[in-house]
């Protein structure tokens, strides 16, 4: 598999590598550099598309919850049990997911360019992302369910990560506003049930 050119032909190639096992962990191991932010974006790009999931996009966010949570304490290295590192990430997710989404960050990889990457670096910012990642995981967890509204912070947390790994906090920021609405689109829905059932019963 080739180690150089951009993100998108990286992740294409360990796509094409049939000799490659792919895993959580082997997915750490070939993005090495940006092990967190690449394995989160993996993580929630089910979630974030309009897939048939089987309900195994709450393990994936939960998952994303302890790995943001390490970016939270200040980790610069990525640690999953051993479990989760031998985890497939399954067919949906390598034949449909993420092909699905190459076509997209390859966009982005056209019309971006390096900003805010000393930002990127600082570690209070870093922890800062974390916070954030962890809200939009959660989100997307507690969305009423078969409403479709998961998918927005779900796509928040997307463009988060895929502005770590551009090193644009451009990209990042679009990404928190996403996230952000879809978060307040799911409170005010969820308020709106609640009254609703509560003036049933």
């Amino acid at each position: 598999m080739e180690t150089g050119g951009t993100f998108s032909r990286r992740l294409e190639a360990w796509l094409a590598d049939d000799d490659a096992p792919k895993t959580l962990g082997a997915l750490g191991e070939v993005f090495a550099e940006k092990a967190f932010a690449v394995t989160i974006l993996m993580l929630m790009v089910l979630p974030a598309v309009p897939l048939p999931t089987g309900g195994i996009t709450h393990v994936f966010e939960g998952i994303t919850v302890v790995l943001a949570a390490q970016l939270v304490l200040g980790r610069r290295t990525l640690w999953l049990p051993r479990r989760w590192q031998e985890r497939e990430l399954g067919p949906v997710m390598s034949d449909k997911a993420l092909p699905f989404v190459v076509a997209r960050v390859q966009w982005f990889e056209r019309h971006s360019r390096r900003r805010g990457a000393a930002l990127l670096s600082q570690l209070w910012f870093r922890r800062l992302l974390g916070v954030v990642l962890i809200a939009f995981a959660a989100g997307a967890a507690l969305a009423p369910p078969f409403s479709g509204l998961d998918t927005f912070p779900a796509m928040g947390a997307v463009g988060v990560t895929l502005g770590m790994i551009l090193e644009d906090v451009v990209v990042l920021a679009i990404g928190v506003v996403i996230g952000v609405g879809g978060i307040a689109l799911i409170v005010t829905i969820g308020a709106a049930i609640m009254a609703a059932l509560r003036d049933l019963f």
